[in-house]
């Protein structure tokens, strides 16, 4: 029968886990608003497609932690622009542009920076208690 209590430093592994992820998960948004802007390379071309991280459940320890399992594409609908002088246009005269809503990447930002804080006061109270634990062992 496998021990109940986990090891000791689960709460941190867990929580390093999802730094991980969340980490991963700021660099796909950067990317999306980095080419938020950009166009196709040739005329009546596709432009970038927004990524979406997707997470995972992945036993750590003996308790289950998270992992960035894989980036999918977003298959929603490209904006579309009148600019015929521009090089990407197609034979009607528009560029299509990225499928990339800045506000939707500005608080999907947002919202993994706190969960990254959230992981770092985890760590930050797991390593207390540890010190604190030391500290009465000693007495």
């Amino acid at each position: 029968m496998p021990d109940p209590i986990p090891p000791r430093n689960s709460a941190m592994a867990v929580a390093a886990s999802a730094l991980q992820a969340q980490q991963s998960r700021m660099r796909i948004i950067a990317e999306n608003i980095a080419n938020a802007q950009s166009t196709a390379p040739v005329a009546g071309g596709q432009p970038y497609r927004r990524q979406i991280p997707v997470f995972q459940a992945r036993e750590i320890n003996g308790v289950t932690g998270v992992a960035l399992a894989e980036v999918r594409v977003d298959q929603g609908d490209f904006r579309s622009e009148y600019d015929p002088s521009h090089p990407a246009a197609n034979a009607e005269g528009y560029v299509l542009r990225p499928n990339v809503d800045t506000l939707v990447e500005a608080m999907d930002m947002r919202e993994a920076q706190r969960a990254y804080e959230a992981n770092l006061n985890i760590i930050e109270t797991a390593r207390a208690m540890d010190a604190r634990t030391l500290d009465l062992l000693k007495k």
